[in-house]
């Protein structure tokens, strides 16, 4: 999977999402009719095979709005890496590449090539940083 594509894997998991939706619809289904058939007056059986009726269509609908919002995310994430290639594309090819300023050659003189100025830099800061010692008898 490691070459896929985020768009596929989002519709790949909104599809098993959809069918462990739709079983858990069916199961709730199954158990509104074992209720109604359990049930004593006729009253009570009427309202569990109604919503046993009602179950499965609330699945449906439920799993629906589900996959129309895998798909919107999977549409909305090619979209934008389509977007993200062609802007790299045009970006490449009406830019010119500039090059890097060289760096320039050390100079000749032998008196600045003994000290780097890093150096230079931390003595100075090191001398300012640390007060000097006072003595007071």
């Amino acid at each position: 999977m490691a070459g896929a594509d985020l768009d596929t894997l989002i519709r790949k998991l909104a599809k098993q999402q959809h069918k462990s939706l739709m079983a858990a619809a069916k199961a709730g289904r199954n158990h509104y009719l074992a209720l109604a058939g359990k049930a004593k007056d006729a009253a009570s059986k009427q309202r569990y095979r109604q919503m046993a009726k009602h179950a499965p269509e609330e699945g449906t609908v439920a799993a629906k709005r589900l996959q129309i919002s895998a798909d919107n995310a999977a549409d909305s994430y090619a979209r934008a890496m389509r977007r993200a290639a062609e802007a790299v594309a045009t970006d490449m090819t009406t830019t010119r590449r500039i090059p890097a300023p060289k760096t320039p050659a050390f100079n000749k003189t032998p008196a600045l090539n003994k000290t780097p100025a890093l150096k230079t830099a931390r003595t100075s800061i090191s001398r300012t940083a640390i007060p000097a010692k006072t003595v007071t008898r």
